[in-house]
């Protein structure tokens, strides 16, 4: 039974290092006249590279679709010679941003509390975390999953006050399904949601668990979109592969 708080569904695209400029501006474009033709039903995100977001937020109308970014500085301003600060990010009309992603974590090493300050800065700067946690192939096969999750949260944002909390976005992905074509099954999908939810409860409280969106994010395509959300705990998904066609993008926000 869904609360009277009625949590947001999102589908939120990450391109990750995907199009050039030119190439970036066409399908943002694409996608904004697909969705200005159709009201989907439920809120999409599509996070873009760091040069892409200026261009992209004047290009298109963003209060249809919400723009991210895919990292940002661990730092406010400074001799940081390629970083990119939350403030920048959000003076370029983007709403939102991508923190903790499993490829960031494993290829850069970002750390709990690299994070944690990545999120405190995104928040004061007003811009939306979507917090991304999830486990690998060798920690799901030692059924280690929820410890995982657990310390992730407990790592970088179960330090927020409840106020702070319910501005984010959790988004969970199982590492072993990225890009490989492995997907959680629904099932497996929903048990790991519906156990974030519960320790977002025991932390924060009932209310504020109803209330955040947790998105899947591990392979989800138009295939799979509509079973996968049928879930009462899945929100929504984090898009990697599918969100760099319009028509692939569109087919999981259908999903809805």
């Amino acid at each position: 039974m869904k609360s009277i708080f009625m949590r947001k569904n999102i589908v939120a695209g990450n391109w990750k290092m995907n199009k050039t400029l030119q190439e970036g501006l066409a399908l943002a474009t694409e996608l904004n006249t697909i969705l200005s033709n159709s009201k989907p039903n439920c809120e999409v995100v599509i996070g873009t590279p760091f040069i892409h977001l200026a261009s992209i937020a004047s290009a298109i109308d963003t209060s249809k679709i919400g723009i991210a970014a895919q990292n940002c500085a661990d730092k406010e301003s400074g001799a940081y010679t390629g970083e990119v600060s939350a403030s920048m990010i959000k003076s370029t009309g983007a709403e939102y941003v991508i923190l903790g992603h499993s490829e960031r974590r494993a290829y850069y090493g970002e750390t709990y509390e690299i994070l944690k300050e990545k999120v405190l800065l995104a928040l004061k700067n007003e811009l939306k975390p979507i917090f991304c946690i999830g486990e690998v192939k060798e920690e799901r096969e030692a059924n280690k999953q929820n410890e995982v999750v657990k310390a992730q949260l407990e790592g970088s944002v179960f330090n927020l006050s409840a106020e702070e909390f319910s501005k984010i976005v959790i988004a969970y992905e199982p590492v072993w399904a990225i890009g490989t074509g492995l997907t959680a099954t629904s099932e497996q999908a929903q048990e790991i949601h519906a156990y974030i939810r519960g320790l977002i409860a025991d932390k924060y409280g009932k209310e504020t668990a109803e209330n955040t969106t947790i998105l899947y994010g591990g392979s989800c395509n138009p295939g799979n979109a509509k079973e996968l959300f049928a879930n009462p705990d899945v929100d929504g998904g984090l898009i990697g592969g599918a969100s760099l066609k319009a028509a692939d993008f569109k087919g999981v926000i259908d999903g809805f």
